[in-house]
């Protein structure tokens, strides 16, 4: 009988090839798909001779809060203001409106009564060329919107449009090569047959072997231990599963209105306490009520370039922000209250059993404890979720292991002395303050 040669070796050299090939259409691919050097236009010159950079520090700092570039706030729109008034009247008015008004400057007076007779605070500290770098700042011509990508975002400098079809063409050589390694493995199987047939090799027939289950199922020993052991695997699932009823962790509503916590509490720093301030002094840390938001969004009525993100764009946000001026009527263009409101109907994230006490001014307010500690990282919540399980098995362990703190209290002096002899120990927690009795948080 002849001897047949050894087709692995051949297979062996053919994914060998198929590897290479690969390899290089991948390197070429990478090559073709590399991002151009992006150009960036020079800044058109000032036109006012001041410099454009501090002038943005400083209207920032003093002009922001009443004034936009583009448009209207609780001031007119300030870009190419210096076209529109001489420098000299600038100076005047920005050092003290007050009393061009009063003099009866025909220009101020115009002003201050499109404006909806808002007094202008006066800027004395203010010199001339920081005047100047304002203007300077308020000149340059506004920038053009970078084109929207697939996802609504802005596609980043520098970025080649045709990625997309560079990752097309990447998709389908893969999938060539797959279907060519299909017919390729039919192919040699083929062969492998015809070589077998005229060598007169023949294949063994595979030999019959008892099945895995009948043999199982004739072991008793095997079943009863089975048995046992899907029964408590059953009933150790089944305990998991009903202690978890009405635990509602990571739940994560979507609200009327998109509210960031990431952009407010993160990015802006806002402290948490300012929007639920009665967290301080009541049961209920409470929903912050919309005339909250309106102290700062009376003025912004749209979110920085910056702000945008690959999920969430700057006209989403912008929108978001347009929903808060409808609900409590407010009209940016005129700067006033239409009186025509809509309520806005939150969903609930915490909620506690009718059963349980939770006082917020206890824990936050006397035991000072962070917001973070129950409610998680919120400063870096884009949605905000339920962090903690808030079970009872949770509090009661926050119990044992947080120390009540003395510092400034005679109420828990007289007490720490009297219980730190008793338990022996230097600093008592809210489980030896009988922070574990049933009637704390059960009444």
């Amino acid at each position: 009988m002849k001897k047949v040669g050894n087709h692995n070796s051949n297979s062996r050299k053919l994914f060998l090839s198929l590897a290479l090939m690969l390899a290089v259409s991948f390197s070429s691919f990478a090559q073709d798909a590399a991002p151009a050097a992006a150009t960036e236009a020079a800044p058109a010159a000032a036109t006012t001779g001041g410099d454009p950079v501090k002038g943005k520090a400083l209207f920032n700092t003093n002009c922001a809060a009443c004034h936009k570039l583009d448009a209207k706030s609780t001031g007119p729109a300030l870009r190419g203001v210096a076209d529109k008034h001489d420098k000299e009247w600038i100076y005047k008015w920005v050092h003290n409106s007050s009393d061009m008004i009063k003099s009866g400057d025909a220009a101020a007076v115009k002003l201050f009564n499109e404006n909806n007779k808002a007094v202008m605070t006066s800027f004395p500290q203010l010199s001339n060329e920081d005047i100047d770098n304002i203007l300077a700042y308020t000149s340059e011509p506004k920038a053009e919107p970078a084109a929207a990508g697939a996802n609504g975002a802005a596609t980043p400098p520098g970025t080649v449009a045709e990625s997309g079809n560079s990752n097309n063409m990447i998709l389908g050589v893969l999938s060539l090569v797959l279907v060519v390694l299909v017919v390729m493995l039919f192919m040699v199987n083929n062969v492998l047959r015809k070589v077998a047939k005229a060598n007169g090799i023949e294949v063994a027939a595979a030999k019959e072997r008892t099945s895995i289950w009948k043999a199982f199922v004739k072991n008793q020993f095997l079943v009863l231990v089975s048995c046992i052991l899907l029964l408590l695997a059953s009933g150790y699932f089944v305990y998991g599963y009903l202690m978890q009823v009405g635990v509602d962790q990571d739940y994560q509503p979507i609200q009327p209105i998109h509210y960031s916590h990431k952009i407010h509490a993160g990015d802006n720093e806002i402290n948490c306490k300012y929007c639920h301030s009665a967290a301080r002094v009541s049961k209920n840390a409470g929903i912050p009520s919309l005339n909250v938001c309106m102290n700062c969004h009376k003025n912004i009525s749209e979110v920085a370039e910056t702000t945008a993100t690959p999920e969430y764009s700057k006209a989403f946000y912008d929108a978001q922000i347009q929903k808060l001026y409808d609900a409590v009527g407010w009209d940016k263009t005129t700067q006033s209250y239409t009186g025509k409101t809509q309520p806005v109907k939150w969903v609930r994230i915490h909620n506690l059993p009718d059963f349980v006490y939770f006082n917020h001014s206890q824990h936050v307010t006397v035991g000072g404890i962070e917001c973070q500690t129950c409610h998680g990282p919120v400063e870096t919540y884009e949605i905000q979720k339920q962090f903690a399980p808030l079970t009872m098995g949770w509090c009661v362990d926050c119990h044992r292991k947080t120390e009540v703190k003395m510092e400034g209290n005679g109420y828990y002096t007289k007490i720490h002395e009297e219980l730190s002899k008793k338990y022996g120990v230097d600093k008592l927690t809210e489980a030896q303050m009988g922070g574990l009795e049933c009637g704390k948080c059960h009444y």
